[in-house]
């Protein structure tokens, strides 16, 4: 099994995602904190500029976007499963939670009574650094008000109520799946609100799933300085086998940029080095982090050739 080093923050969301699976995989993991806001030298130094949290690092493969990384995950703990047979639209339920729900979440919780809890002892100049970072992160994103998110929230918590409400344990059915994580994640940033989470309430069956869920706990985390996490990465001989599959419009070795589609819209550029219908890999050198893949998904993800 190899070491899985998730680079994260305590009140990310996505980050809290991955914890539960590692929870509910039972594992082990080594645990690096990142800064919540720019700058991120060491972050930057393994990823070449890409800045939604989490990332894992396996020794010198860098693993963005928690939909490649819960992959990752299964792959090499595939008992128990986030994919179970018994729930073949749980990846297709998950996807929406973590966009459509997800961009629900932010700006209900986010409203004034939900910043006040979550960000409760803050100075203010922490708090106007914190939205001035964001605000580049979702530049040109058309988001939903406050009301218009939780009159939204309200109608998904209505339904996902009702799915549980045949006693279900999970919300696929008897087996727990990659669709309980993500829309926990989501609810759990919610219940970080404090008063926000008044919304739950009329939803029982509901509330009672997500008690279910986050009591899974974490895992077992052992705590790694970046500086730790990097010179693994520059010790690393190897990297997972990958390739550039052919008939899908690039070759290996050419220069590429990596970009979100959706939101934090910095391109990562590198040398293509692995590409198939779910994933593309770029490889690039740090001075101190030694020569890396970054593997992203490419569902949300472009690729485009390097001008040169």
């Amino acid at each position: 099994m190899p070491n899985f080093i998730l680079h994260h923050y305590d009140g990310s969301p996505f980050s809290e995602k991955l914890r539960l699976i590692f929870g509910f995989k039972g594992m082990s993991w080594s645990s690096v904190k990142i800064p919540v806001i720019l700058p991120k030298p060491d972050v930057v130094a393994l990823t070449g500029g890409y800045r939604k949290t989490p990332i894992v690092q396996v020794g010198a493969d860098v693993y963005c976007d928690t939909a490649l990384i819960a992959r990752l995950i299964d792959c090499h703990q595939p008992t128990p499963s986030l994919y179970p047979a018994s729930a073949p639209l749980a990846p297709i339920v998950a996807q929406w939670a973590d966009s459509t729900l997800f961009w629900t979440v932010i700006p209900c919780a986010m409203q004034p009574a939900g910043v006040a809890h979550i960000f409760q002892g803050v100075p203010p100049e922490v708090l106007r650094a914190f939205a001035a970072d964001r605000a580049p992160f979702t530049a040109g994103m058309k988001r939903q008000t406050a009301a218009d998110a939780t009159a939204n929230l309200g109608a998904y918590l209505t339904a996902l109520d009702a799915q549980l409400a045949d006693g279900r344990h999970w919300l696929m059915g008897a087996d727990l799946s990659i669709a309980d994580f993500s829309v926990a994640h989501c609810a759990w940033y919610v219940r970080r609100a404090g008063p926000v989470a008044d919304i739950f309430k009329p939803h029982g069956h509901f509330s009672a799933w997500l008690d279910r869920v986050l009591a899974l706990g974490h895992g077992t985390p052992q705590k790694m300085r970046s500086e730790e996490a990097l010179a693994v990465a520059a010790a690393s001989t190897s990297h997972a086998s990958c390739s550039v599959a052919t008939g899908l419009g690039f070759e290996a070795g050419q220069a590429v940029t990596v970009t979100p589609t959706d939101y934090g819209q910095d391109p990562v550029a590198g040398t293509l080095v692995g590409l198939c219908n779910d994933e593309v890999v770029l490889r690039r050198q740090d001075d101190r982090a030694g020569t890396v893949h970054v593997h992203f998904p490419r569902a949300g993800f472009q690729i485009k050739r390097e001008q040169t």
